[in-house]
């Protein structure tokens, strides 16, 4: 899914949002929340971003900053010159070179596949 098919919030660059978010669809800051948030989608930070509190969402893709911890249902991308000051909580990382990421990471492991039984005839 590409990024602009559900994006449905923007934090414009200069815009500060003291509080909780919690977006359905995705989401762009290019400006700073300080607080939880929490996204249905795809949550993406600009090079101006800053994230100041937890994130849980379904997807990251980081340009900016995050300070606090972050859990994603699918993946993380830290991008060039991006930070990260917490723990990460995911299935796939991706970081790039000159990212920085301070803290612990978490990846996921899928579900045990279990045998398959096969009923013999008698």
């Amino acid at each position: 899914m590409k990024e602009s098919d559900s994006l449905n919030t923007i934090i414009g660059k200069g815009s500060t949002i003291s509080g909780n978010l919690d977006v359905q669809g995705s989401l762009r800051v290019d400006g700073t929340i300080k607080g939880e948030v929490k996204c249905s989608d795809l949550l993406t930070v600009g090079s101006t971003g800053l994230i100041e509190g937890e994130v849980m969402v379904r997807e990251l893709m980081l340009g900016g900053r995050v300070t606090g911890n972050i859990k994603a249902d699918d993946k993380i991308e830290l991008k060039n010159k991006s930070v990260v000051d917490g723990d990460i909580k995911t299935k796939s990382l991706l970081v790039e070179p000159g990212a920085k990421f301070n803290g612990n990471c978490d990846m996921e492991r899928e579900a045990a596949s279990k045998p398959t039984e096969t009923k013999q005839k008698t």
